[in-house]
C-alpha cells in the first residue's frame, strides 16, 4: 500500500471525526442558544422556571470537592509507584492492575457501589458528600495512571543528570522531574474533571436530583448533566434541556482551552 493511499485514509478519518464533532456541536448550538434566557440563570429553580444556576453551583461543588481529595492522593500515589516502589513486587503489580481495571469500569457500577455503601450502609442518604466520594473513587484511577505515564515518559537521563550534580532524590523529583511531567499530570486531572462534569449514572444514585442548591454536605442536588437528563426525561422542558447542553458544552470547551494553555506554559517553563 503506497504512502499516498495511507495518507488519504488518515485525512479521510480525520475529516469524518471532525465532521461528526462539528455536527454534534452545531446541532446543540442551533437547538439550544435561542432558549438561553436570563430566567434560566435565576438563583432558585421552580416548576415554572427550571433555572440551571443551582445545577451550575452544584457542579462546581462536586468538581471542587472531588479534585480536592483526588488530586493529591492520585499524584502522590503515581509518584510512589514510579519513583519508590519495586515494580517487580506482587503487591505493586496488583495495585497497577487494579488501577487499570478500575479506570475501565462503567460509571453505573460506581453508582451502584456508591448507593450501597455511602447512601445505604453509611446512611449518607442521597447527598453531596455521597456524590463527591463516589466521584473520587471513579476519577482516582485516571489521575494515578496519568501521573505514572507522565513520570515514565520523562526518562532516566534527566534523573541521572540531576543525581550527578549532587541533588538528592526528593529534590530531583520536585525540582527536575515534576516540572517536566506536570503537563501530563494536568491532562489526567482535566480528564478526570471532564468525566465528573459529564457524569449522570453514578451521581443519580448518590447525589440525587434535587433542584435546589445543597445547603450542606448531606443535602441532595443535581449537576448540569443530571439537570439536562431530568429535563429531557420528563419531556416538559426539552428546550431548556438543549439550553443546558449549550452551557455544558461551554464548560468542556473552556476546560480544554485552559488545560491547553496551562500545559503550554508549563512546558515552556520546564524547558
Amino acid at each position: 500500500m503506497s504512502a499516498k493511499v495511507i495518507r488519504g485514509f488518515v485525512y479521510l478519518s480525520a475529516a469524518i471525526t471532525f465532521g461528526m464533532l462539528g455536527y454534534v456541536i452545531f446541532f446543540i448550538l442551533i437547538n439550544g442558544v435561542r432558549f438561553l434566557t436570563p430566567d434560566l440563570f435565576a438563583w432558585n429553580s421552580t416548576s415554572e422556571n427550571v433555572s440551571m444556576m443551582p445545577a451550575i453551583i452544584t457542579t462546581l461543588y462536586v468538581v471542587g470537592g472531588t479534585l480536592l481529595i483526588t488530586t493529591p492522593i492520585g499524584v502522590f500515589t503515581g509518584f510512589y509507584l514510579v519513583e519508590y516502589a519495586n515494580r517487580k513486587n506482587p503487591i505493586v503489580k496488583a495495585v497497577s492492575m487494579a488501577t487499570d481495571t478500575l479506570a475501565a469500569v462503567p460509571s453505573i457500577v460506581y453508582g451502584l457501589f456508591g448507593f450501597l455503601f455511602f447512601v445505604t450502609f453509611l446512611s449518607f442518604r442521597l447527598s453531596l458528600i455521597a456524590g463527591i466520594l463516589t466521584s473520587v473513587i471513579m476519577s482516582l484511577p485516571l489521575i494515578i495512571r496519568a501521573t505514572e505515564e507522565a513520570l515514565v515518559s520523562t526518562g532516566r537521563p534527566i534523573r541521572e543528570a540531576s543525581y550527578a550534580l549532587g541533588a538528592g532524590k526528593l529534590r530531583t523529583i520536585f525540582t527536575v522531574v515534576l516540572p517536566v511531567a506536570m503537563p501530563g499530570i494536568l491532562s489526567g486531572v482535566i480528564l478526570a474533571t471532564g468525566r465528573v462534569i459529564g457524569e449522570t449514572a453514578a451521581l443519580l444514585y448518590t447525589l440525587g436530583s434535587a433542584s435546589n442548591i445543597p445547603g450542606d454536605l448531606f443535602s441532595s442536588g443535581r449537576t448540569l448533566a443530571l439537570h439536562m437528563f431530568v429535563l429531557s426525561n420528563e419531556g416538559f422542558h426539552v428546550d431548556q434541556a438543549y439550553a443546558t447542553a449549550v452551557i455544558l458544552l461551554l464548560f468542556v470547551l473552556i476546560l480544554n482551552g485552559l488545560s491547553t494553555l496551562v500545559s503550554a506554559r508549563l512546558s515552556k517553563g520546564g524547558k
